[in-house]
Formats: structure tokens, sequence, C-alpha cells
């Protein structure tokens, strides 16, 4: 069994197709056939179901996945033990929630000590990125927290003031009742914050309007659209010209904390054991 023949499964496993993962890795679909025929042959079990659409794992196929995920992985891993070099290089994936108000400063700082890694950053909510990193997608994210969980390690960035944002000067609880609330999706720290103060008043929002982009859901507020809960750094220019007001909250909900996590048994880089300084360096200790 050769490592190229567990990559070429890998590939169209993922893409579903035989054409499709020939194109991804620069093969002859032939090629690409003969390699996964060779590889069930010396299995003996088919690890596909065959179909006009493409290809989709059966049984023995998804149980082969799993294996092929955790060799790869540590091959990718014995190699960085190998190959890797005093001086930072090579990419780092690093995934973060839409509002960190310190994270330019971090990244910036970064690339000035260390321009050769190049830095990789993905969007997206904090449950999102947790099973991202848990899955070796990502070497890291900046996600809201703190958390509990079994295979991640966790470190310090900033903790954020949240405030309550209206388009009207003053605000009263009952106005939950007749105002709709714009949310981020599920997985979004804010919306938790924003949802356990409303259950623990026994409050029952009139309506519930989700948006993909913070700026959105801010931007809709100023017109008179909603209200919401966001980090007080995410407001501040639209508050200082009054086309959006800000209002305490109850200091139990009043802030948000953002970590960086990565996995606990992850083979630890230098580019990585430098990004992590780099934000030791550089965190908002001023509230945390």
């Amino acid at each position: 069994m050769e490592l190229r023949d567990l990559q070429i499964f890998k590939c169209v496993a993922n893409l579903g197709s035989v054409s499709s993962a020939a194109k991804e890795l620069n093969y002859v679909q032939s090629n690409v056939t003969a390699r996964i025929k060779h590889l069930e042959n010396e299995l003996n079990t088919q690890l596909f179901y065959r179909h006009k659409k493409g290809m989709r794992l059966n049984e023995d196929g998804r149980k082969m996945l799993t294996y092929v995920n955790k060799i790869l992985l540590d091959v990718d891993e014995l190699k960085q033990v190998f190959l890797d070099s005093h001086t930072p290089v090579g990419t780092v994936k690093i995934g973060t929630v839409e509002i960190v108000s310190i994270l330019p400063t971090i990244l910036a700082a970064y690339y000035k000590d260390y321009p050769n890694v190049d830095l990789s950053l993905q969007a997206g909510l904090t449950e999102e990125l947790i099973k991202e990193v848990t899955d070796h997608q990502l070497d890291g994210a900046f996600i809201s927290g703190p958390i509990k969980h079994p295979h991640l390690e966790q470190y310090d960035v900033c903790m954020e003031k949240l405030v309550l944002v209206t388009q009207n000067k003053t605000f009263h609880k009952e106005d939950f009742l007749t105002t709709p609330i714009l949310v981020s999706n599920k997985g979004c720290g804010y919306r938790s914050k924003l949802e356990h103060w409303l259950k623990d008043e026994g409050l029952m929002p009139k309506r519930i309007m989700e948006f993909n982009i913070l700026e959105t859901i801010i931007n809709s507020v100023a017109l008179g659209l909603g209200i919401t809960l966001v980090p007080q750094s995410a407001v501040t220019q639209l508050s200082a010209t009054s086309k959006v007001y800000c209002h305490p909250i109850p200091k139990k909900y009043g802030s948000n904390s953002t970590v960086f996590i990565r996995r606990k048994d992850a083979y630890m880089t230098n580019s990585m054991r430098y990004f992590l300084k780099t934000i030791a360096e550089h965190r908002d200790t001023t509230l945390l």
C-alpha cells in the first residue's frame, strides 16, 4: 500500500468523482481509476458505491477514510518535525470570529517579525471554528471563550465590553417584546450572551432576524430595523455621530472573552510557537 494511493483515495472520497480528483491531483483519469482499483484489490473490498454522477463511500470506505486521514496527518506532522527550521516559514492557517479588535495589531506585528510565514485567515462562527481546529482543518482560531474541550488548549487574547445597540436614544427591556432582534447565525458568542440574558429575564422577543455579516446587522440597526448586542468597539464610529446609541447591560452578560485555540496534540512548529508569543506580547490585559 503506497502513500500516493491513500492520497488519491482521500481526494476521490472528498470530491466524489474520479474526474474531479484527477483534475485536482493533475493526474490522468485512468491512473486515478487504476490506483483506486489497486487499493480495493489489496484490501479485498470495494470502498465506493459507483453511480452515474460519481462515487460515494460505502461503509468500508468510510471506515477506510478515518484511518487514511489519521495516517496522512501523521505523515504531515513527521515532515514538520524534521523540516521545521529555526526561522519560521511555511503557512499557518488561522480562523477568527468577525470582531477581534486587537487582531490587526497581532497580525501586523507577526508579519513584521516573520515575513517568510504565509498567514491564511478565515472568518467564521465560534462553533464552526472549534470544529475545524478539532478536525485539523485549521492550525488555530480566535473564538469567543472560554471553552472546555478535551482536545483543545486556549490562550487569552482580549476581553471586550458588550453593549445593546439601538436607533433610539432610550431603551427599556419591554422593547424586546415589540422590536426585532438582529443577530448572527447560531454559534455566535454575542448571540449566545443575548439569548442567555433574555432567558434569565423571562422575555420572549417579538422576532429574531439572522444575518451573516456583522456590519449588515449594525447598519440595519442604524436604519431602525431592530436592536442588537455587539462589542462596543464595533460601533464606536456610528455612536460618535449619534446614528446609533449604546446601552449598558447587566455585568453578567456585559463582556465577551476572546481566546486563541489549537489542538493539544498538534506538533508545535516554530511558526506557531512564535505566533503564540506574538499573541502573548500584544494581548489586551485591561479587562482580563
